[in-house]
């Protein structure tokens, strides 16, 4: 249970705020009463073996550690029934990460200065008897106090080198990008692992990119972008040394932290840092280390998602993916994604939403179902009920919605079908119209509407594999949320039969997302602490985190060539990103702004994104597009375009296989939630589809099924 401020831990620290928190606990910050100092609290609250083991040998390894670069340990002890808890020095200032989003690429002199320091504590540490080898060098792991002083800190993967032993795994032992090929167990790890750890992370200062994945690298997957490449201006003796710290093979690395600090001090022509100790430039004065602490959201494990360079020849490769889509036109999978209901909460907006993507439960195949309205459905009355996430208190919140005129019901001409395959066809949405969230499928003329499943618990968030023949979904479902943390995934046959448990899915997986090649499901899960995207490989039946960051991603989006997959990313605010499938290539794909962007999709020839973006309130959603050539540009197109007639607010929208049309919810009279469908490139009047006074909504196109 976190802990409130306030509360005296121990009869000795009273706890003043929370810092970060994760799955395992939390990291306080906290005043000892005892010694009137602030000091750092870490708080394990998994309490199995493992992990109870894991958190002791932190401790004894910071205790045994007398560093000016290294945080002291001032106390341990466990509180029964409850947790253990590691009192440190609370180390003031901001930590790589956040100064590398502040300022995005810091100049070289700076980034030798923290290598060489960094080089001190390694030295120290790796020439112990038992040498230590942290494991976990990242941006996010190294601290810089407003007197300049640089820290390396959190030491839960750390492990003690006695012998011949092996690799001792944490929790979570790799961050891709930072990790080396021999962390993810290819090999015996040792202190050159940790000189890959900070050869990384250099590379990430000095060009604001996460460099590629040291597996995907040694597998032939990937290539190391020349650093020169991206950052033209470092020197190339600079950009040597961190190169080969990022070898492949250890052998080839620098072999001590002694051997690199040196190469670091001749590359950078500072003989005199041998004399005196250099001086890394301080945070900013007016550096908010509260606010910006209290935005992390797992203290284990942080690393930073920095905006890609658009010289970036790395990322050109990736976009190049995109093209194959053509081939994959007649398979594409539909992307659904969600309808958030924002709340004023003060200095930041909480996002209440309503979802519409992909989310199963244990579904049953149900037959054609005559509906019943739902009298008590709140959209019946003009007011949108909301439920907070699973970070605020559950309370429900009713916002008003403005009405907006009334689209024209009449039975219009239904798409005619193209080469590319299209309309008509079959579209999937979920409806409250039996009295629970259940997940249905119609034609896209709206006609022979069934119900799919009929869950207990509700179903929702659905979404199609590429052949058309499978179709994912959450349970339970209860409500309309950006946030499932009950949930779980399932996949069933198209008609709603032989529902199965996707094989690693736990409470609190949501968003699922079919690759192009149907081979693997991406997927939000918070199973970590926070909401970060995850990817199943239906082939090895593995399992693998993308967005290990402190922000909180959902409702991943494939592109068509199945290489990245567009994100809506939170920092304050809800905007879109992009991350490659194997995660270490991370950008802003929209304009930033105190607005929310939520569910992307990608056009099926790899041309645009399109997503949705509110204000506060009132919700009144509208749908943009924005050509990945200008990403990043604030070149957004607006749909309908400014001036032209309003059709009401536009959520959820997916597009239809061969890209003319979309399908998307609406409320155009500010009351009932229906689905409807609109040519794409045209001024017509949508098409409304549904018309049951209960809640209708999350609408996914379902592609051609192949072979027929």
């Amino acid at each position: 249970m976190t802990l409130n401020p306030g509360v005296l831990l121990n009869n000795r620290y009273r706890i003043v705020s929370i810092l970060g928190q994760g799955g395992m606990g939390a990291v306080y910050r906290a005043q000892d009463e005892n010694l009137d100092i602030p000091v750092a609290v870490k708080e394990n609250l998994f309490l199995s073996e493992e992990y109870t083991r894991q958190f002791q040998r932190e401790a004894s390894i910071l205790a045994s550690l007398k560093h000016i670069n290294l945080p002291r340990v001032g106390d341990y002890f466990v509180v029964p029934n409850q947790g253990q808890y590691l009192i440190m020095d609370y180390i003031e200032g901001e930590d790589l990460r956040q100064r590398i989003e502040r300022i995005n690429v810091l100049p070289p002199q700076d980034v030798i200065l923290i290598g060489i320091e960094m080089c001190n504590a390694l030295d120290y540490m790796h020439n112990r008897k038992p040498s230590v080898v942290h494991r976990d060098i990242k941006p996010g792991n190294i601290k810089i106090t407003p007197e300049s002083d640089v820290y390396l800190v959190d030491f839960g993967l750390a492990k003690i080198m006695q012998g011949t032993q092996v690799t001792i795994t944490g929790a979570r032992a790799m961050t891709p990008g930072y990790s080396p090929p021999e962390q993810y167990g290819t090999a015996r790890t040792d202190a050159r692992s940790d000189i890959y750890s900070l050869g990384a992370t250099l590379y990430a200062a000095l060009t604001g990119v996460i460099p590629e994945d040291g597996l995907a690298r040694a597998t032939g997957k990937a290539q190391l972008t020349p650093l020169r490449q991206i950052q033209q201006k470092v020197d190339r003796r600079l950009a040597a040394v961190i190169e080969k710290c990022l070898a492949i093979e250890p052998e080839d690395r620098f072999q001590t932290a002694a051997e690199l600090k040196r190469a670091l001090i001749e590359a950078g022509n500072l003989p005199e840092v041998t004399q005196q100790r250099p001086l890394v430039s301080p945070p900013p004065p007016d550096f908010d280390e509260d606010r910006a602490l209290s935005e992390k959201a797992s203290p284990e494990n942080l690393y930073i998602s920095p905006k890609k360079s658009k010289k970036n020849p790395t990322l050109r490769r990736v976009w190049v993916y995109g093209f194959i889509a053509l081939l994959a036109v007649l398979a594409g999978s539909a992307y659904y994604l969600k309808l958030p209901i924002p709340v004023s909460t003060g200095l930041f907006t909480q996002q209440l939403i309503a979802p519409a993507s992909t989310e199963t439960s244990q579904p049953q195949l149900a037959q054609t179902v005559t509906p019943a309205p739902i009298t008590t459905d709140p959209t019946k009355t003009g007011i949108i009920e909301t439920t907070p996430t699973n970070t605020a208190r559950a309370t429900t919140t009713s916002v008003l919605v403005e009405a907006t005129p009334v689209v024209v019901l009449n039975t219009p001409t239904v798409p005619q079908p193209t080469p590319l395959g299209g309309p008509p066809g079959e579209i999937a949405f979920v409806s409250k119209r039996t009295g629970t969230m259940q997940v249905w499928v119609m034609k896209s003329d709206g006609t022979q509407q069934r119900q799919l499943t009929n869950l207990p618990q509700g179903a929702c968030q659905p979404n199609w594999s590429l052949d058309g023949k499978k179709l994912a979904i959450i349970s339970p479902c209860y409500k309309k949320d950006l946030v499932y943390t009950d949930s779980r995934i399932y996949i069933l046959n198209a008609d709603g039969s032989d529902p199965q448990l996707l094989p690693v899915s736990q409470e609190g997986d949501f968003d699922p997302a079919w690759s192009p090649d149907g081979k693997r499901l991406a997927f939000s899960s918070i199973r970590t602490g926070v909401p970060h995207i995850f990817v199943f490989n239906f082939e090895d039946n593995s399992l693998s985190e993308l967005s290990d960051t402190r922000y909180s991603d959902i409702q991943p989006a494939w592109s068509p060539g199945g290489k990245q997959l567009a994100i809506a990313r939170k920092n304050l605010y809800y905007h879109i990103w992009i991350i490659s499938d194997l995660g270490q290539t991370q950008f802003q794909f929209s304009s930033s702004g105190n607005v929310n962007d939520l569910w992307p999709v990608w056009s099926y020839d790899n041309q645009f994104i399109m997503y949705g973006r509110s204000k506060e309130s009132p919700f009144l959603p509208w749908l943009l597009r924005l050509d990945y050539e200008d990403r990043g540009t604030g070149m957004e197109e607006r749909i309908p375009s400014l001036g032209s007639t309003d059709f009401g607010p536009i959520a959820e929208a997916d597009l239809s296989p061969d890209q003319r049309w979309f399908v998307y919810e609406g409320w155009p009279d500010g009351n009932n939630h229906d689905i409807y469908i609109k040519l794409f490139d045209d001024e017509a009047a949508p098409i409304r589809l549904t018309t049951d006074p209960a809640l209708d909504f999350s609408p996914v196109w379902k592609p051609p099924v192949l072979g027929n």
